[in-house]
């Protein structure tokens, strides 16, 4: 199969090095998209898309661009003209679910496996076991750079800032880091797996978010003084029949397994009707985790054996998950739904439904769930 890159920064550089390092059979990389022509006189790159679009001999098309445009235009163009497509893209993909029908209509493929937790094989897992059990909730550490900002909070003592930095400067956070610490990363990668465990297009913009952000000293000395951590969570998963998700932080106990779950590394976790639970930990980025995804997805269609969309159409997304939350915030909230005062701005609520919390939370006000 001849297959085309667009993009070779971290995530292309690591499929071409697997590729002509371990020399895998059958797949040839004859065209790489770059914004300038590279002056190493290999003559697969090029700037222009049209050398690429129009080529017929190139079956597949990996985008690793990263943003919406132009890797939403151009992967639409390379379905339409009945190419396969491979991407990493989450934000892309989450904001433009057309993709996957459009992928279904024309008859190939758009397998996305490293757009979500990086090295693991989560996406696919998903639609394996999507088909023969019903799966009933998913639930993980999505976003590598925050887990490994709150990680040094709590083993080396780091203020959020000092752990941010240091994230940016090991190459886990951008220079822009909003995504990632807002919450936006998960909610774009939950939407996805959404899509992967229960066949339903979900808008991210129905998935109630709080990142850590907002997260403050109160916070963390709260953690500490009853003995857990905090971590960033997406979750999604039916309850009475409605499909719920979100993504909050999480105060969890030391000593459980999302604790243990340090560094950049993800976890995912899958509740299904027959199987059970089913974890998957490891590395959620990186040039080499990632690229191996991608070609994981390349060596399927190769094989002809990638999995398979199951697409029911859009779902809304309700926000009935039940639990006792810790809020932080200086705004009225009724005495009804509040367990425990813990300061004057911060409280520990009766177990209760998030959407019965959201109509008194403001944008500055920080959630997070008790496990």
């Amino acid at each position: 199969m001849n297959v085309a890159l667009l993009g070779h920064g971290t995530v292309g550089k690591g499929v071409t090095d697997i590729i002509e390092n371990e020399k895998i059979e059958g797949i040839h990389i004859v065209r790489i998209l770059t914004r300038t022509k590279r002056e190493n006189n290999d003559e697969r790159f090029a700037v222009d898309f049209g050398q690429i679009i129009n080529d017929e001999t190139i079956d597949t098309i990996v985008e690793c661009m990263g943003g919406e445009e132009p890797a939403y235009s151009y992967v639409k163009e390379c379905l339409e003209k009945g190419k396969n497509v491979i991407s990493a893209n989450k934000k892309m993909l989450a904001r433009h679910m057309d993709l996957f029908e459009l992928a279904k209509e024309r008859n190939v493929k758009l397998l996305v496996e490293a757009s979500t937790a990086g090295g693991i094989p989560w996406i696919r897992n998903l639609c394996d076991i999507s088909r023969d059990d019903a799966i009933l909730s998913i639930q993980g550490i999505f976003n590598g750079t925050s887990n490994y900002i709150l990680s040094r909070i709590f083993e080396e003592d780091m203020s959020f800032e000092d752990a941010l930095f240091k994230a940016q400067e090991l190459g886990f956070a951008e220079a822009d880091s909003s995504d990632d610490v807002c919450g936006h990363d998960v909610r774009y990668k939950v939407c996805i797996a959404i899509l992967a465990a229960f066949g339903k297009i979900a808008r991210e913009e129905q998935i109630f978010t709080c990142g850590i952000d907002h997260l403050s000293s109160r916070e963390i000395a709260y953690a500490r003084e009853n003995d857990m951590v905090i971590k960033l969570i997406g979750q999604a998963g039916y309850n009475e029949g409605k499909l719920s998700a979100c993504v909050l932080p999480h105060f969890v106990t030391k000593g459980s397994l999302y604790s243990c779950v340090g560094g950049n590394d993800n976890l995912c976790i899958c509740q299904s009707k027959y199987l059970g639970k089913l974890s998957l930990i490891g590395q959620g980025a990186g040039s080499y985790p990632t690229g191996h995804s991608i070609l994981q997805d390349l060596i399927d269609v190769r094989d002809k054996r990638a999995y398979e969309w199951h697409i029911e159409g859009e779902e809304e997304i309700f926000q009935d998950i039940e639990a006792e939350f810790y809020i932080s915030s200086d705004h009225f909230f009724p005495e009804e739904l509040i367990k425990e005062r813990i300061d004057e701005s911060s409280f520990l609520s009766r177990k209760c439904r998030l959407c019965d919390l959201m109509k008194y939370l403001k944008e500055e006000d920080f959630i997070a769930i008790m496990e």
